[in-house]
């Protein structure tokens, strides 16, 4: 779904200790990412002593070589006690504003007198040092000191090129907005000055502009035609009359292409009532169906939800879907109804989904305008949810984080939802309303917590709030998640109190 993450690697050499055992954790550290899938910038022995860096000539060598690459972050190995100017100088000469991530190489024995050894406990305090005098912001690991065979390394190390990838997503991002946010839902307002200072471009289009496409497009328009049978394989559509659906084909396919014309990362969408009044269907399906292909796609116009969505996304590599917080189980406190009217990805539900018309609107202005949408019901599985929004004046900005399980329960309801368990859920609820976040709320197959703490806490400076927090808004570098690989039957991942 995303694209590959290439780090830069900073073996941290230091003269009088072994090149031999500096040597040997730089192999391995390499076989990591390589297993990770991860493109890796490294020194060569041609380039420095061994392919470690352990002087400033040497960093000089190794910052320009980054520069040259790319990189969308960096990995600083003290494979011995390590050189910290030499690291420094290549952190600054690389002229890269990207993640560091720093550890330090474990012993391989016992210390005995006459042992060669490393010291990288010592000399990862140094190296920590200069990133702070020379104004570097840096992730410490969660096991600092470690061997790079450690499969918590292996984890480590997948975790920081999350991070990587998010944030390399964000700078830069194209949110568009299609329609302006419903009259009535101030949750939905937003200050784009405020996007803009993090990178975030929001890009407005009138919902008349997808219909004027619509217009020009005929029945036979092979794009539509392939859009026809895709949606019909997608879900069950038996229901659906084939005018209807055929509109459907049509928004979906003028949709896609200003997506590509104004090279769009994430959208808004004017959701209602216009679209069912100027052109008779509901555009859940649609939205659904390019969540699945990686464009994620907010209802009412929420731009800060379609960020926090597309945040969910890059941390997971997987789909993430927009809710509202719906509903409390009238006998459970800590499950919540993770709602809407039919917008989760197809890829969140038990089973094939059933294209519908929306319960609320379709009892309003009928059926004939208000189809579209795709009723599921989310399956059992891990779940994060995110949501990120602005402050008042002088505030800034505020992150929400919390980490559960979506699971099976027989109470039920109509359009598209999940029953989603979350620790400490109404300390969490409470600490909603104090903090003041709106209804919606981005949710994701996957336990990211830490990734997206360690974006906005650390590398935005944003306040963080998650449930169970000692301290809300305090960013803590150790958050209580314990973080887990998003697979399609990841086991459950409890938040630690």
């Amino acid at each position: 779904m995303t694209s590959k993450v290439k780090l830069g690697f900073i073996p941290a050499n230091r003269r009088y200790f072994s090149t031999e055992m500096a040597a040997k954790a730089r192999r391995e550290t390499l076989a990591v990412l390589a297993s990770l899938e991860i493109d890796a910038v490294v020194p060569d022995e041609t380039m420095t002593d061994v392919g470690c860096v352990k002087n400033r000539d040497e960093g000089h060598r190794c910052g320009g070589l980054f520069r040259r690459e790319g990189v969308d972050g960096i990995l600083v190995g003290a494979v011995n006690f390590g050189d910290e100017q030499g690291i420094a100088t290549a952190v600054q000469s690389c002229g890269a504003n990207v993640p560091v991530l720093i550890y330090g190489c474990q012993e391989e024995e016992a210390l005995h007198a006459g042992m060669k050894r490393r010291d990288a406990f010592c000399g990862l305090l140094s190296i920590a040092e200069a990133m702070r005098q020379i104004g570097v912001r840096y992730t410490v690991a969660q096991t600092p000191i470690c061997l790079p065979t450690d499969e918590q390394f292996h984890t480590e190390v997948d975790h920081f090129a999350r991070v990587c990838r998010v944030l390399k997503g964000l700078r830069g991002c194209r949110i568009g907005q299609i329609g302006p946010r419903p009259e009535a839902f101030w949750t939905c307002r937003c200050d784009e000055k405020m996007l803009q200072q993090i990178g975030v471009t929001v890009v407005p289009k009138d919902l008349s502009e997808v219909l004027g496409a619509i217009s020009r497009l005929s029945d036979d328009d092979a794009e539509v035609r392939n859009k026809l049978d895709s949606i019909r394989s997608c879900a069950d559509t038996a229901a659906v009359a084939d005018e209807i659906l055929l509109r459907i084909a049509k928004f979906e396919r003028a949709l896609d292409d200003l997506i590509k014309q104004a090279e769009l990362d994430a959208v808004a969408v004017q959701c209602w009532n216009s679209l069912q009044l100027n052109y008779g269907i509901v555009a859940c399906g649609v939205m659904a169906r390019m969540g699945d292909r990686g464009i994620p796609h907010a209802c009412e116009s929420d731009v800060l939800g379609a960020l926090s969505m597309y945040a969910l996304q890059l941390a997971a590599d997987s789909p993430a879907a927009l809710l509202d917080w719906n509903n409390l189980h009238n006998d459970d406190p800590e499950l919540v109804n993770l709602w809407h009217c039919g917008v989760y990805p197809p890829s969140f539900g038990k089973s094939r989904p059933t294209m519908a018309a929306q319960g609320i609107m379709s009892r309003h202005i009928g059926t004939d305008k208000s189809t579209g949408v795709l009723e599921l019901v989310v399956r059992e599985g891990p779940a994060t949810v995110c949501r990120i929004t602005q402050g008042m004046p002088g505030e800034g900005w505020k992150v929400f984080l919390g980490q559960g399980r979506f699971e099976d329960n027989s109470a039920n309801t109509f359009g598209a939802y999940g029953w989603c368990r979350l620790h400490g859920l109404p300390h969490m609820y409470r600490d909603i309303l104090l903090r003041h976040f709106p209804h919606h709320v981005a949710v994701t197959r996957a336990h990211v917590g830490n990734v997206l703490h360690e974006v906005f806490g650390n590398y935005y400076g944003m306040g963080m709030y998650h449930g169970g927090q000692a301290v809300p808004g305090l960013c803590t570098p150790s958050l209580p998640f314990a973080f887990v690989r998003p697979t399609p039957d990841v086991t459950l991942c409890e938040v630690l109190r």
